[in-house]
């Protein structure tokens, strides 16, 4: 997922950075002082995590958790993943510094999707670990989404041949969702057991 530098032109660095900016932003509004530790522990996480990179062209293979975020920490997912991009960046040379905003963008925005549809699940009383499995795998397709769309429309020579780098990046993808999903669902579902505190904000809908 680690966009390197040099693969957006100045203007898409610009915009992705404004709108990073903007997510960043509106992420730490309101912020209670007991989401702190919690916040802190997913962007270790995260951070740990994401580190485990496959490179592929100009971007890379590795985990997102995006459905975990999403689900742990709602809309402040998006301090995690900015904060562990940009530590990775800084550390690791992963990803860089002109793309830190699309990057933030990729994993972020799907974090938050994942958050908001499985709240609806909760709503509708769905199978908690179903529910954790579904946003799992979704995250990841919606990162690959917005990857893959990207890569298209910055150089089309990303999409040529059956082995393009598009292609690769995809199937590559593909196990990842699946793992994803399941790594989501076990995580939530043993929380859900033992901590259910950190869910707090499904408590109505779960009747804990």
């Amino acid at each position: 997922m680690h966009l390197s530098d040099g693969v957006l032109n100045l203007p898409a660095v610009a915009v992705t950075s404004v709108v990073a900016g903007g997510m960043v932003v509106n992420s730490f509004r309101n912020i209670k002082e007991e989401e702190i530790p919690k916040i802190s522990l997913m962007t270790a996480t995260f951070f740990t995590f994401a580190l485990i990179s496959f490179p592929v062209g100009p971007s890379s293979v590795h985990p997102l958790l995006g459905g975990l975020l999403g689900i742990i920490l709602g809309k402040r997912s998006t301090i995690a993943v900015f904060i562990g991009l940009l530590l990775q960046a800084v550390i690791f040379q992963h990803g860089g510094l002109t793309t830190l905003g699309m990057n933030t963008i990729m994993v972020g925005l799907p974090a938050i999707v994942a958050y908001k549809v499985f709240s609806k699940c909760m709503r509708k009383k769905k199978s908690i670990t179903l529910s954790a499995a579904l946003v799992g795998a979704l995250s990841v397709l919606v990162t690959v989404l917005i990857l893959v769309t990207v890569l298209f429309f910055t150089n089309n020579t990303y999409s040529e041949g059956f082995f393009s780098v598009i292609n690769v990046l995809v199937l590559g993808h593909l196990p990842l969702a699946i793992l994803e999903s399941f790594i989501t669902a076990i995580t939530i579902s043993f929380i859900y057991r033992v901590r259910p505190k950190v869910l707090e904000t499904y408590v109505e809908n779960l009747n804990l």
